[in-house]
């Protein structure tokens, strides 16, 4: 049985618990949106160019250099703005371009060949998809920060200390049941009736789904008096330096809301977390864009891809069960150094597949290390990003989630860049072994971090006496 959010031991919450569930099922109907378009992106991509990475990897370069760009801007919009303004903007925006993207999609697909008939009318429905796709994105972005990086926040003050590990817990296992499902069904649509269908399937949801949030996360502002008593934040006074060396370019320069964001960021003491985290997204062993176009390309049917990433989904969700267990035994900063060694093991399986001849084999053996290596990816995730809710202060805490996520999409950027200069899917195992190596290096740093603030990555003093026990018993 599920232990209820709140602890017994407070009888009267300030709010019904129902708003909980609230806020919970807005958040699945946002996520599922999202999700069914990141899966069916690639799909759509590779299908309207066949036999090439290369239009699934420019909707990537757009969509991710259009969040490193804008990252941390959106991050201090955020900041600045009241949680009512940043929740409509959000909806509306999000929703809006998913249906302009699917809309797109239908326009090029229902045609024969609309490529060889009207090109240029071919390319202008590219760009839409790829502005549209990218903006849809952004307002998703706003949305994370929103209700992750505030929200459970201000929920979570004056509730029992478990309850924020908790409220982390289930937003993120909603967002891998999203990510499990939604290409599920995306799936046995585009397999078993036509890529068109699933087009029209995004857009209509986005249309039947907007009214339900929006609903539903105004009654959470509403019902909950932490949220309604925020109002936009002051602008942060400027430093003396500045006033007096107006004509000095580097200082006006370092004020620059972008970069004086980024310096922010810097100088926090979970850089290097959020360094180690931002490196496994310059990775091509996900079920994203990139993996899944190859896999189409390799003969593995779509709905089959779908399951995979279900697995990997139902993986990542016992993820966020097994977390708060950790987490209570051996602390946010040790779970992490476990979770993102455990992830390293697994990709083992990804770097073995590279090797193995036969194409579908080596294809199963690739999607089972990527599903494997979910359950520490996604505990590590949560461990970095308590500890930044924890350690960065409330004033500094949307600046350093928009550089955050920025950083992020910034090395996903660079993935993107990747499968556009090796954009043949034989060459696929470069990219597989070049990832590998990059997680490797987030790893190393996580454990430099750990290292700099315990001085010791493992107690040798606890595991000689349990192999000492252990000899004497045997």
């Amino acid at each position: 049985m599920n232990e209820p959010l709140l602890c017994e031991e407070r009888s009267t919450p300030s709010f019904p618990s129902s708003l909980l569930i609230y806020l919970y099922v807005g958040h699945f109907l946002a996520r599922w949106g999202a999700r069914m378009w990141e899966f069916s992106v690639g799909l759509y991509m590779i299908n309207v160019w066949p036999d090439s990475l290369f239009l699934a990897a420019v909707y990537g370069v757009v969509e991710s250099a259009s969040t490193a760009l804008f990252g941390p801007i959106i991050g201090q919009w955020v900041d600045k703005s009241s949680y009512l303004q940043v929740l409509q903007l959000w909806l509306l925006t999000q929703n809006l371009s998913f249906m302009v993207a699917g809309g797109a999609v239908i326009a090029i697909l229902v045609p024969a060949d609309l490529k060889s008939a009207n090109f240029m009318a071919f390319i202008s429905f590219v760009i839409v998809i790829n502005i549209s796709g990218a903006a849809g994105v952004l307002s998703t972005l706003a949305g994370t920060i929103l209700i992750e990086r505030e929200w459970v926040i201000v929920i979570s003050e004056g509730q029992p200390p478990g309850v924020q590990t908790k409220m982390n817990s289930i937003l993120r296992r909603i967002d891998l049941i999203c990510k499990l499902f939604a290409p599920v069904v995306s799936g046995f649509i585009i397999s078993f009736v036509s890529l068109t269908a699933s087009a029209t399937a995004l857009v209509l949801w986005n249309i039947l789904s907007i009214c339900l949030q929006y609903w539903l996360l105004m009654s959470v502002y509403n019902g909950i008096p932490g949220l309604k008593r925020n109002q936009p934040k002051e602008e942060r006074p400027e430093s003396s330096s500045h006033s007096s060396s107006k004509g000095n370019i580097i200082e006006e320069f370092l004020e620059l809301p972008y970069v004086s964001a980024w310096r922010l960021y810097l100088k926090q003491d979970v850089v290097l977390p959020g360094l180690a985290l931002a490196l496994l997204f310059f990775t091509v062993l996900s079920f994203g864009t990139l993996m899944t176009a190859t896999l189409e390309w390799e003969g593995i049917p779509a709905y089959v891809i779908g399951i995979a990433r279900g697995i990997s989904a139902t993986v990542g969700i016992a993820a966020t069960f097994l977390y708060p267990i950790l987490q209570s035994q051996i602390s946010t900063l040790r779970t992490g150094l476990w979770s993102i060694w455990s992830q390293w093991i697994c990709l083992l399986l990804c770097v073995a597949s590279i090797w193995i001849k036969r194409k579908i084999l080596s294809a199963y053996v690739l999607m089972g290390g990527v599903a494997a290596s979910r359950l520490g990816l996604w505990m590590f995730d949560l461990s970095v990003i308590q500890q930044m809710q924890d350690y960065v202060s409330e004033s500094d805490r949307c600046v350093v989630g928009g550089v955050q996520n920025s950083l992020q999409s910034l090395l996903d950027l660079m993935t993107y860049i990747m499968g556009i200069v090796i954009s043949n899917p034989k060459d696929f195992w470069i990219l597989i072994m070049t990832s590998f190596l990059l997680v490797t290096l987030a790893a190393i740093l996580y454990s430099l971090h750990v290292y700099r603030l315990r001085k010791h990555l493992l107690h040798l003093e606890k595991l000689f006496a349990l192999v000492q026990w252990n000899v004497r018993s045997s």
